[in-house]
């Protein structure tokens, strides 16, 4: 198959970042961005990919250009900014048609690159597990495929057959259209696949079982650092965006002693491709059969309520049920003067939300009795009478439930435990062959 992709951008030199404000509408309500925030997050896009930007700016676009997006006179302006900063890639900070991106490409004479390129190249970077590097190849062959159109002058190239029966032949550009269809089909088969080798390890879990609680957030909030917090893991948390991208999962012992499951997932971002949420179904169903979803803030971010709009409509595309458990998290409160904390701690008694330093491990002890509460609530009270020498039942109790009371008298424990549905049958089956005369 031909290759009509660019070169991998990852460290190919000098930068430009653009991000066009299209002014659609007026900047009001918890969606809405400024401006400068959006071009410092392109920034930060660039930089994870390991882009050295040279120039950036804000443009405004009242109306956009078919052909190039913006205006005849800001493309002249950028492209001598280009030529003057020896610019070699220039990020565009929105999607940009075939045609629009292939008229920028020439008139800055340099590579040109949209939100949805740049996105899938970090991806594709950042990607360990064999399951990312499908989930991402599935995404850039299908943003792959609506870039082939006439721009690629040897794909009209026909291919002609021998013999007074061969007809005209099939163009390089239909070839290279049904060879990507062909291996999008695979990929899917293949996704389908880890997709039930996942479902099996949840339903192994279940037999465990022990709750899964899932981190989400904006790309860059903290999660991966309130993962390492909580686990004593050791996954990768830079200041960076999307620093890690394969979901780690590792256990967690709450106060009570019942053990947890927590899953770090990979960071939500605006306006993330289409193409990216579909192919990450698979990673995502974490979310989706969570007890409970932790939604981590960054509460020192100028849009921190735009970033938590955008988490909040990215989890109803995963299918995650309006009824889920949510806990938020207002996180790097260190970065925080003393007067935005408790100004910030005023909202976030009527809110309900956690103020917290991953960091620094402030208000984790909050966040844990949070967590366990929000377990508890779907226990049911279950009374059992066992003998004190049935150590392993006991302890197995205090591993996968929540003691309310105990006594113990004239060798026996008798025990009022919360326990899921799931918990309490799982525990009769093993008290009816191990112990038939327990007491419920």
């Amino acid at each position: 198959m031909t290759d009509t992709t660019h070169p991998p951008l990852a460290g190919s030199g000098r930068a430009g970042v653009i991000h066009p404000d299209l002014l659609r509408g007026e900047r009001t309500g918890a969606g809405a961005r400024a401006p400068g925030a959006s071009l410092a997050e392109a920034e930060g896009l660039a930089a994870a990919i390991g882009l050295a930007v040279a120039y950036s700016a804000v443009v405004t676009v009242p109306h956009p250009r078919p052909a190039t997006l913006l205006g005849q006179g800001k493309v002249e302006e950028i492209g001598a900014k280009v030529a003057e900063n020896q610019i070699e890639v220039v990020f565009v900070d929105a999607p940009l048609t075939p045609v629009q991106q292939r008229n920028l490409e020439k008139a800055w004479a340099c590579k040109v690159v949209d939100r949805t390129g740049l996105i899938l190249e970090i991806f594709a970077d950042r990607a360990r597990t064999r399951e990312g590097r499908l989930q991402v190849e599935l995404a850039r062959l299908s943003y792959q495929r609506s870039r082939l159109v006439r721009t690629w002058t040897h794909l009209e190239r026909q291919r002609g057959g021998r013999g007074f029966l061969a007809g005209p032949g099939e163009r390089q550009i239909e070839s290279d259209r049904r060879l990507i269809a062909d291996r999008i089909a695979k990929l899917k088969r293949e996704l389908e696949e880890v997709r039930r080798t996942r479902t099996l390890h949840r339903a192994s879990r279940k037999r465990v079982p022990y709750p899964v609680i899932a981190l989400v957030g904006y790309t860059n909030a903290g999660k991966s650092t309130l993962f390492n917090r909580l686990t004593a893991a050791e996954v990768m948390a830079k200041d960076m965006l999307f620093a890690t991208l394969d979901p780690t999962m590792r256990q967690l012992r709450l106060p009570s002693g019942r053990n947890a499951i927590v899953s770090d997932t990979v960071g939500f971002i605006s306006d993330l491709p289409h193409d990216l949420v579909a192919a990450f179904s698979a990673t995502l169903e974490e979310v989706r059969e969570a007890d409970v979803i932790v939604h981590v803030r960054d509460a020192s971010h100028p849009d921190a309520a735009a970033q938590k709009q955008d988490v909040e409509t990215i989890l109803q595309e995963v299918g995650v049920d309006a009824g889920a458990t949510v806990i938020e998290v207002l996180n790097k409160i260190d970065l925080l003067p003393a007067e935005a904390q408790m100004t910030l701690a005023g909202g976030a008694e009527r809110t309900d939300a956690l103020l917290i330093s991953a960091l620094e491990g402030s208000g984790l002890d909050a966040l844990m009795a949070r967590i366990e509460s929000a377990l508890s609530r779907s226990d049911n009270l279950h009374d059992f009478h066992l003998p004190l020498s049935d150590g392993a039942s006991i302890a197995w109790l205090y591993a996968h439930g929540r003691v309310v009371e105990r006594a113990d008298a004239d060798g026996f424990a008798d025990m009022k435990v919360g326990l899921s549905a799931a918990d309490a049958q799982r525990f009769r089956h093993r008290l009816e062959q191990a112990l038939p005369h327990a007491a419920d």
